[in-house]
């Protein structure tokens, strides 16, 4: 058993000290690393004083939906001085993913890498690397995070932005009073690297490249993809990348600058910055460092460069051989069309709000802005039976008062408030359709599903069409994932099984939008068998 001890260190960047929550005292967390077909047994003590809860974000958590990690939706979190073990075990997965808290705005320095290693005797499906590298993004706050989404939700108004972002836990030299505190890669000639890509920004989607290098993608949410070469990756919050790095044949005489900023589509305000890291390489020469080398420099694209994010996705496919197959739901039981949006929920009486005209920022999806329960979880409400008060299964599943999604925005831009589910029986399969608006501006959102991967059959901008779109969609190789971007002023189509009973989350992995409302939750009942029904709550489940 592997144990994380949740603490306080005092952690110092951009000549900023400050006391942040970490894992074992290191920001960021430990790597854990397993192969498919292990049972990992992780206990978590919080020595904090905030509550805590840990998401190991993509793991599909078969039969054990207690230990999946959202507060309020699968756990009460762990309270101060108690601990949990997460106990579960990783079928038919392998590649990176990431572990993450999953409560208010904590993950902002809790988190770490997920590696799945293949099964003892299997190979990859591409050249064996001579090293692996994790890189995790992510973002730093002078001041407190959870003081930050604390005065939003306060004042309706929106966040402040981060400080910087990071790369394994380093802003880089192009911060002030930061050149020290660079993440440096040493490489050797004529080899190749497997780069893990994770990020675990907070608030940001992120455009990644390395100077005068081609990197090639062979893996998305540890599912193994076509390879393709890109000078540039983009990737949300939440979304994990495998990319091969073939260094040059010989000793080049310069150092690369690896660096990475946001895409950004939202009218909101954000972190305009760049994080970097340098790519180093290594030489037999004595003398090589008596002059400096040139300092080369990536292009990146603009800041809301949609044509290359669209593009970008387009080329990711599932390998879908025999050996790691595309296993699309052909046949669709239930449709479902959700409109993810921002919008605006009224003032208290006698308070002065930052949001638009004077009301407080809100988010939803079909517009209900999603309201977590406080004083049990959702998942053990389910289980034994004790919803009433908790929950109601009336999620819309289809927006109720249809609108033209894209176009000149309703004058009403007020959320509905409710904690409403989704009830799928076991097996379903699921064709979902998430739609993008125009209320308070078009934006890419990130939307992560808990339990499942999901096959992403279509996308486009405007309106979804239900006559004309599904004849495009992809059933023969499309992109296996659990998070995805809902195109800015357009639509994506996924396809899932409800093959795992729980109560699992859907939100966007924006955090601030999931802190408004822009989140969900599926219900998945059990089978008939004894492996498809959900197992009994552990001894030790915290309680609120």
């Amino acid at each position: 058993m592997s144990t994380l001890q949740i603490r306080y260190e005092n952690v110092t960047r951009l000549c900023h000290r400050k006391s942040i929550v970490t894992v074992n005292g290191k920001f960021p967390g430990p790597r854990i690393v397993a192969r498919e077909g292990d049972r990992l047994l992780i206990k978590v003590v919080n020595n904090v004083h905030n509550n805590i809860s840990i998401h190991w974000h993509g793991i599909r958590q078969l039969q054990t939906g207690w230990a999946d990690g959202p507060a309020y939706v699968t756990q009460c979190p762990n309270q101060t001085g108690q601990s949990y073990v997460y106990n579960y075990t990783i079928t038919g997965q392998r590649g990176t993913l990431f572990w993450h808290a999953h409560i208010s705005w904590l993950r902002s320095t809790l988190y770490g890498p997920l590696i799945i290693l293949p099964k003892q005797g299997s190979q990859y499906p591409f050249p064996k690397p001579h090293k692996e590298v994790p890189i995790i993004f992510g973002e730093w706050w002078n001041a407190d995070p959870e003081a930050v989404i604390s005065e939003a939700l306060q004042s309706g108004g929106g966040p402040n932005v981060s400080d910087a972002y990071t790369m394994n836990g380093l802003p880089g030299p192009l911060y002030n009073c930061s050149a020290k505190d660079t993440f440096k890669l040493k490489v050797k000639a004529g080899e190749i690297y497997l780069l893990r890509l994770i990020n675990a920004a907070v608030n940001d989607q992120l455009f990644f490249s390395i100077a005068n290098h081609t990197l090639t993608v062979v893996e998305v949410d540890a599912v193994y993809v076509k390879p393709f070469a890109t000078n540039t990756i983009l990737i949300a919050p939440g979304q994990t990348t495998n990319v091969l790095l073939k260094t040059k044949p010989h000793y080049p005489n310069a150092t690369f600058l690896m660096t990475a900023r946001p895409y950004a589509t939202g009218s909101g305000t954000f972190d305009n910055s760049t994080v970097a890291g340098l790519l180093e390489y290594k030489t037999s020469h004595k003398n090589h460092h008596s002059t400096a080398l040139p300092l080369l420099r990536p292009v990146l694209p603009a800041l809301n460069d949609t044509s290359f994010a669209t593009k970008f996705t387009n080329k990711l496919r599932s390998l879908a051989t025999a050996q790691f197959p595309a296993n699309v739901p052909q046949k669709v039981d239930r449709h479902f069309f959700f409109t993810v949006s921002l919008g605006t929920s009224p003032c208290k009486k006698n308070q002065t709000c930052q949001g638009p005209n004077g009301t407080k920022f809100a988010a939803s999806v079909n517009n209900v802005s999603f309201a977590l329960p406080t004083t049990t979880s959702l998942l053990q409400s389910h289980f034994f039976s004790q919803s009433n008060g908790v929950y109601t299964t009336n999620f819309p599943t289809t927006p109720l008062n249809p609108f033209n999604y894209t176009g000149t925005p309703p004058n009403n831009t007020m959320v509905s408030n409710g904690t409403k589910m989704v009830v799928l029986p076991y097996n379903t399969s699921v064709e979902l359709v998430m739609q993008d608006t125009s209320i308070l501006g078009a934006e890419n959102h990130p939307l992560h599903l808990h339990g499942f991967n999901f096959f992403v059959v279509g996308q486009g901008f405007g309106n979804f069409d239900p006559k004309n779109d599904p004849a495009n969609f992809n059933l023969v190789d499309p992109v296996e994932r659990n998070t995805v971007g809902v195109p800015s002023g357009g639509w994506v189509a996924i396809r899932f099984l409800a093959d795992n009973p729980g109560v699992w989350f859907m939100h966007c992995h924006l955090e601030v939008h999931t802190s408004w409302g822009l989140r969900m939750a599926w219900v998945v009942l059990d089978g008939n068998l004894p492996n498809q029904k959900l197992l009994p709550p552990p001894s030790d489940l915290p309680k609120c």
